[in-house]
């Protein structure tokens, strides 16, 4: 179980430090020039990413399960991650690297989800039905606590000194720069662990050889059995998908907007961000205890429900001390939200298919991808400001809340 949560300790220095406080804010500040349109097309990469990944991810998921090759390719994507946040080291401060540096975020993003349904699938291998609450959220809460630990080596290492590690200075970007290759390290150390000590799922005992286009097939007719049988499934695919995109956008735009409306500096973002990660890391461990007593449903509502109120404040309440406050009640809420909802699929998943399912979980999410990012960009499009996307986030949640009440919750051992 350990080595399990350490590849999600690991995994947070793509997550936290490149896709949401320190290498997206440079690129839609000092390489593209011009925060906004900078933010406009962060937003159009990654909705590019999310269409490949709703296309590719559930067969993906199919296929390793059926093969038993599940380990197999989470170290495949994983490796891919590495080397496309590595790449990051080469995109300078200037807006002829911009390009560059969107499509390496894109694709470290596209890889970085197929290894999360692999990552999600082994949940059931490291837990017992009374304690996948916790173990999840254990799982999430690490990731947090990678998360903060490394931008604490990022902020004092590079970001905030004049001459930082090995005589790292800002020039060209260089002290951000060296960020993505930190950052790169960081995630290969740290996955190793569970390639060692966490074995590989057994085959599903389906056909290996089944080709890319019958897989598709195969996938057609989960699908329609799904829809005759498992019906609350599908229900929570949809609602789970809406939020889900609610909270990537939270993560993707977070520092983006403490630094175009609230006036963050780099150094004051990352220091929010370190924050921010250890009160999401109690979160997370607190959520997945209430997620064993009192349900996954219970626990994504009510931290759906305080997500929407809080960033409806945010809206309206001006200055930093405002931001410092709402954000960080915000993280309070959006560990339990990811962490339960794992555990909520986790529990309805058919034995034998869970890299499928949650390649369902990762393309449902994916195929309304788009929402985020254009509730975001289009904001700014329309009205100018950043406080208006943000305002389409903060519709988007409420929407996958609503949607997510009919839904039955998932029965709990005794």
């Amino acid at each position: 179980m350990f080595s399990w949560a350490l590849w999600d300790w690991g995994s947070a220095a793509f997550n936290t430090v490149i896709l949401t406080f320190v290498f997206t804010v440079y690129l839609s500040d000092a390489v593209a020039g011009d925060p906004e349109a900078g933010s406009q097309a962060l937003g159009v990469a990654l909705t590019v990413a999310g269409v490949c990944i709703a296309l590719v991810a559930p067969v993906s998921g199919q296929r390793s399960d059926a093969g038993g090759r599940r380990k197999r390719w989470l170290a495949v994507h994983t490796t891919l991650v590495v080397a496309s946040t590595a790449g990051l080291f080469f995109v300078r401060d200037d807006p002829s690297y911009l390009l560059l540096g969107l499509v390496l975020v894109a694709v470290g993003s596209v890889f970085s989800e197929f290894a999360t349904v692999n990552y999600n699938a082994m949940l059931l291998q490291v837990s017992t039905p009374a304690t996948i609450g916790r173990v999840s959220g254990f799982g999430w809460g690490m990731g947090y606590f990678g998360g903060l630990i490394a931008l604490v080596i990022v902020l004092v290492a590079f970001v905030q000194p004049q001459v930082g590690l090995f005589g790292v200075t800002a020039e060209d970007g260089l002290n951000i720069r060296v960020v993505a290759l930190f950052a790169a390290v960081w995630f290969g150390v740290f996955a190793l662990p569970l390639f060692f000590f966490v074995p590989e799922v057994p085959s599903a005992g389906e056909p290996q050889r089944t080709s890319v286009v019958g897989s598709y097939v195969l996938l057609g007719r989960r699908l329609a059995r799904m829809w005759r049988d498992e019906r609350r499934t599908l229900g929570f695919l949809v609602a789970s998908a809406i939020y889900r995109d609610g909270l990537a956008a939270i993560f993707t735009f977070g520092g983006v907007i403490a630094a175009g409306t609230f006036g963050f500096s780099a150094t004051e973002v990352v220091v929010f961000a370190i924050t921010a990660n250890l009160t999401a890391g109690v979160g997370a461990f607190l959520g997945g205890r209430a997620d064993d007593r009192f349900g996954s449903k219970a626990v994504i509502v009510t931290a759906l429900l305080g997500l929407v109120l809080v960033g409806g404040a945010l809206l309206v309440l001006p200055g930093k001390a405002a931001f410092w406050m709402g954000g960080l009640v915000l993280a309070v809420f959006l560990g339990p939200t990811q962490s339960a909802s794992r555990t909520f699929l986790a529990r309805i998943a058919t034995p034998g298919r869970e890299s499928e399912v949650f390649g369902l979980y990762a393309t449902t999410g994916r195929a309304v991808s788009f929402l985020g990012p254009l509730a975001f960009s289009g904001g700014i499009a329309l009205f100018g400001t950043q406080r208006a996307g943000m305002g389409g986030i903060v519709l988007i949640l409420l929407i996958g809340l609503l949607a997510l009440l009919p839904v039955r919750a998932p029965e709990r051992p005794a």
